[in-house]
């Protein structure tokens, strides 16, 4: 039977918590959704990992937008869910996606919150959320949503090294706006922490800013040797 919800992980070397991240999905499987996880070429155990914990585990050119879009080529469920590795989902996500796009939204997004007790952290997690609400574009840490057909319909992510979630959209907003949930995901600090607060936020808006500019994403990745994991 076709599953209304599938849940997309996409992932990279990352054994030393992948476990504990999915076995916090298994409620979902239980109440009838799908996990599918999509390893991007790891060097350490997440495969095996994967394997032991989802329904499915597969193999896909590193990069967010081709691990996911293999994912849901594997998986056609009425709902697509992408699910960043170190990202948390509200134990009632299911039942919220599943009101969401039954009525007259085809795709959206949850609020986030960073796991940080930072004060500058909790600015951070005040402006993604309302910046996302302005103007109707989703990050990849706010758990992304849309239904199959409309997926399908705007050919999935774009084949980019980075803003792939910008960039889907921005093109799923000319079929309509998304849902904001006010719901939260957690998502880790550990972006910010790893690389610091101020150097990755001001990294980030410059990514953007030129983004919006215009500029070739695989340049941008190139220039600043940016990778998001």
């Amino acid at each position: 039977m076709r599953p209304s919800l599938c849940i997309i992980v996409p992932v990279l070397d990352e054994a030393q918590t992948l476990a504990q991240r999915l076995q916090a999905l298994q409620r979902f499987r239980q109440r009838g959704a799908r996990v599918v996880v999509v390893d991007g070429g790891s060097q350490d155990d997440t495969l095996d990992i994967a394997r032991a914990h989802a329904d499915l585990a597969l193999l896909a050119p590193r990069g967010r937008a081709s691990q996911m879009n293999a994912g849901a080529a594997a998986c056609p469920a009425d709902v697509l869910l992408f699910l960043h590795a170190d990202t948390e989902l509200p134990d009632n996500a299911d039942a919220l996606v599943r009101r969401a796009t039954l009525g007259p939204f085809a795709w959206g997004r949850f609020d986030v919150r960073i796991a940080s007790d930072r004060p500058l952290l909790r600015m951070v997690t005040v402006m993604m959320n309302c910046r996302s609400r302005w103007t109707g574009i989703a990050t990849g840490d706010q758990a992304l949503f849309v239904r199959h057909d409309r997926f399908r319909q705007v050919g999935g992510f774009p084949d980019l090294s980075l803003m792939e979630d910008v960039a889907i959209s921005k093109v799923l907003k000319r079929h309509g706006p998304p849902a904001c949930l006010t719901e939260r995901v957690i998502t880790s600090a550990r972006r910010w922490e790893r690389h610091g607060i101020w150097r990755t936020i001001l990294l980030m808006w410059r990514l953007r800013a030129a983004y919006f500019l215009g500029a070739d994403p695989e340049q941008l990745a190139i220039r600043y040797g940016y990778h998001p994991r």
